[in-house]
């Protein structure tokens, strides 16, 4: 039994020397807190400068991509108006030309019809007997 004892005891020593002598080796020359306080403060500006610049640099890249995706999408969307308005002015030309073709072909059909009713309406109504009712002029005292 006490070759058991033994066998625990010793791997149990083992075990606790690396963690004994890990706790020491951190550092050969030890710093004052102060020391260390200011160490810390100067890594911790370069990291913010750097990080700042990186940042600048980043934004900086990003802009000049949206200003060059945003002047293609201009000259894209002028592009199509230019072509939409060609293609729009062609159709109300054609439309127009049609329009002219049929309402002179109507024009045509009906003739004297058209000589007829366009005579109707030149003419005058003739005179009656009856009269207006007269207008009276409003009556501002009320």
């Amino acid at each position: 039994m006490s070759a058991k004892w033994t066998a625990i005891l010793f791997a149990a020593l083992l075990a606790a020397v690396p963690l004994a002598t890990a706790q020491d080796s951190s550092s050969t020359a030890k710093k004052s807190t102060g020391t260390e306080m200011k160490d810390a403060t100067k890594t911790a500006g370069k990291d913010v400068k750097k990080g700042t610049k990186s940042a600048a640099k980043d934004t900086d890249k990003g802009v000049k991509k949206v200003a060059k995706t945003t002047d293609k999408g201009a000259k894209v969307a002028a592009k199509d108006t230019k072509k939409d308005t060609k293609i729009a002015a062609k159709d109300t030309t054609k439309g127009a030309k049609t329009a002219a073709k049929d309402t002179k072909s109507a024009a045509k059909k009906t003739g004297g019809e058209m000589k007829k009713g366009m005579h109707d309406i030149t003419h005058k109504p003739k005179k009656t007997d009856e009269k207006t009712a007269a207008t009276k002029p409003a009556d501002s005292t009320k």
